[in-house]
Formats: structure tokens, C-alpha cells, sequence
């Protein structure tokens, strides 16, 4: 179960933990403006992609880390895919 934002004693974070957050917020981000783009709602999103509304509502609002295959069937009927792609260098941003 994700941590919420609040229970999170945010000066015990490292560089990873903060590259892991920014990273998945990223991800949401970018399922949420692509949904959003496609013009429909999370109910029409699961009838195309089969991903209970339920849980494309827990993950647009951060609140599950969902497994890498449900964001492959989100992505996948809103024409996206992921990608692995370098890094920046320690200290950049993204």
C-alpha cells in the first residue's frame, strides 16, 4: 500500500527516494493528461482497457503503486507505451 504524502518525514528522504517520487508522479502525470487528452472518463478508460475504475482512481490519485502490466493496459488504448531512456546526470533535473 503507497505511504501517503503526510506520513512521510520528508527530511529523511534520500536523492533516490526523491528521484523514485519524482519519477512516479511523472508516470501519473502523464496516465492522467493522456485519459484527459483522450477526452474520456476513467469508467470509459476501463471498459477499454479492462482496468477496474476503482483502481485507475487509486493510481491517478497516487494511492496504489500499480504492477508494470496495468499501466501497460492503461497505456495502451490511449496510444502510449513506456520507454527506458538514460538518465541525467546526478543533480539534474528531469
Amino acid at each position: 500500500m503507497a505511504r501517503k504524502w503526510s506520513d512521510i518525514n520528508k527530511d529523511s528522504l534520500t536523492a533516490e527516494d526523491w528521484a523514485e517520487i519524482n519519477l512516479q508522479v511523472q508516470l501519473v502525470g502523464a496516465i492522467l493528461d493522456a485519459r484527459k487528452d483522450a477526452g474520456i472518463t476513467q469508467a470509459e478508460l476501463e471498459e477499454i482497457c479492462g482496468v477496474k475504475q476503482t483502481h485507475i482512481a487509486r493510481i491517478e490519485n497516487n494511492r496504489t503503486d500499480p504492477q508494470l502490466h496495468t499501466v501497460l493496459k492503461i497505456l495502451a488504448p490511449l496510444g502510449k507505451t513506456l520507454a527506458v531512456v538514460d538518465m541525467p546526470p546526478a543533480g539534474e533535473q528531469v
